[in-house]
């Protein structure tokens, strides 16, 4: 393996993240996105009524059933609150920075 690879900076967009790394693509997000413990990004988004809000959520899960790649989603009334990690990477990867991006053009 090579140094760059272990280091977490592999082209491997499964790779886990280094906290350097997370903090400069936390840079390119949305200011809304948060980090939590460089495991997972979170952001809420606001919605006039429920249905708008679930709206929101179909038309994310589609985007990430494209990416085979899913996030967590909370539904309630007026608000979704989405929650983006890799699992089997055990923290933050490219990928969650693409789906972040992704569902911010929603």
């Amino acid at each position: 393996m090579s140094a760059e690879a272990s280091e977490g900076t592999s082209k491997d967009p499964r790779a886990r993240l280094n906290g350097s790394e997370i903090k400069q693509r936390l840079a390119t997000l949305e200011p809304e996105w948060t980090c939590e413990n460089d495991l997972s990004l979170e952001r809420k988004f606001s919605f006039p009524d429920f249905a708008t809000a679930l709206q929101f959520v179909n038309q994310a899960g589609e985007i990430c059933e494209a990416h085979n790649h899913h996030a967590d989603f909370k539904l309630s009334w007026g608000a979704v609150v989405v929650s983006i990690t890799t699992h089997d990477a055990g923290g933050l990867t490219g990928l969650d920075f693409a789906l972040a991006t992704e569902i911010d053009g929603i």
